[in-house]
């Protein structure tokens, strides 16, 4: 983790931030809590564990400014909720997410599915692909299971 806090504080650095210890727990949280796809809320209520003076706009302009120097990239699953996802280390694109319309489970998906699809748009379109992301709202296989052997024992 102590790698990962470092390569965070140079690329705030980099940028002209500073890594203050505001930040520095926010950066803990979303490590520790990395499989989570936490909300600014959730990341509120985990950071104010470790650090009881820290408020909630501190948090949020923190989640912004990691978003703005793609630390960290800001999602939407369809629930209105934005949650904050750590990006990969040496990812060049974010990853993509299975979200499950029954049970609301999110399982990621870390191959880039889409380096020919940006190459089509940059030569069809002239369009320089910067980033994407993709998500794919369906039944997960837990779900799909349960209602395999409800169906059965109906």
């Amino acid at each position: 983790m102590e790698h990962r806090i470092e390569r965070i504080k140079k690329q705030l650095h980099s940028q002209s931030y500073k890594l203050t210890p505001q930040r520095e727990a926010t950066v803990r949280v979303l490590l520790e809590n990395e499989e989570d796809h936490l909300s600014a809320e959730d990341v509120y209520l985990l950071v104010k564990e470790k650090a009881p003076e820290i408020g909630l706009a501190t948090v949020y302009r923190t989640l912004e400014l990691l978003s703005e120097l793609k630390v960290v990239d800001k999602i939407n699953f369809g629930d209105g909720v934005s949650r904050y996802d750590l990006r990969k280390e040496g990812a060049e694109h974010f990853h993509h997410h299975l979200v499950c319309i029954e049970c609301g489970s999110v399982e990621e998906i870390e191959e880039d599915l889409l380096g020919d699809v940006e190459k089509m748009i940059e030569g069809q379109w002239d369009f320089q692909v910067k980033d994407h992301r993709l998500t794919f709202h369906g039944i997960c296989r837990v779900c799909k299971k349960a209602a395999v052997t409800t169906n059965s024992t109906s």
